[in-house]
């Protein structure tokens, strides 16, 4: 029986399936752990399901959470999500898309579940290269959070566990991304990066993340496999 297991954060998109493949790679269990936390759509909830299945987790518990209660964000409150965006404009500032401490509440969701599996690896799939310019996407909030972690759980005290929170992705590009995946079999079919898709989950093509995620494909030399409502210019 493996007794090496990890907690991935799992959002059902290009990078979470991503760290999911290369954690299964080298040699975890997994425990895909996805929220349902008042953000636009529920596709990335059916793609997370989809990848766990797919990948073989051995558990994926979707916790439910209202940040639309706090908002401020274009995926949890009523703000237009950004259209047409040079990577300049993406830059200049922390876009809408941005969701008020996600990250941190996710992890912390994250950090309690692996604490009660007896878990030290949390796997989170932020990337600080071609990125929307996320505060909790950067590599200094992740050591951050990782010491705090060593300082907050009952086992890190006791000395039974050292959480550590590993991101593979972090110094790599879409493309790179791209290229790992496909190298460890991952059918990005499955996946879903739309923060506006249509109602019958079509990927919009001119968010943010359809940008992002199509100028990795064609720059991995890769057909992204998933339909898109707005053809590429």
């Amino acid at each position: 029986m493996n007794n090496k297991k990890a907690v991935i954060l799992s959002s059902g998109g290009l990078d979470s399936t991503t760290i999911m493949a290369i954690a299964l790679s080298e040699g975890y269990d997994i425990y895909s752990l996805s929220f349902r936390y008042g953000q636009r759509h529920f596709f990335e909830l059916e793609a997370a399901q989809r990848v766990a299945n797919v990948l073989g987790a051995k558990e994926h518990l979707i916790l439910n959470i209202d940040l639309k209660i706090i908002g401020g964000s274009a995926l949890t409150d009523d703000i237009d999500v950004p259209k047409d965006r040079s990577a300049a404009e993406m830059q200049q500032e922390v876009p809408v898309t941005y969701v008020p401490a996600r990250n941190t509440i996710f992890l912390s969701y994250a950090l309690a579940w692996a604490e009660v599996l007896g878990v030290s690896d949390i796997f989170i799939g932020v990337n600080a290269l071609d990125y929307s310019g996320y505060p909790d996407c950067r590599p200094e909030y992740i050591d951050a959070f990782e010491k705090m972690s060593n300082l907050a759980t009952k086992a890190a005290i006791e000395g039974k566990t050292k959480t550590r929170i590993r991101t593979p992705l972090i110094h790599m590009t879409k493309a790179e991304i791209i290229r790992k995946g496909i190298g460890l079999g991952v059918d990005y079919r499955m996946t879903h990066s739309c923060y506006d898709p249509s109602l019958e989950g079509k990927a919009c093509g001119q968010c943010d993340s359809c940008i992002l995620r199509r100028k990795g494909f064609r720059e991995a030399g890769v057909t992204d496999p998933i339909e898109y409502v707005s053809r590429e210019a």
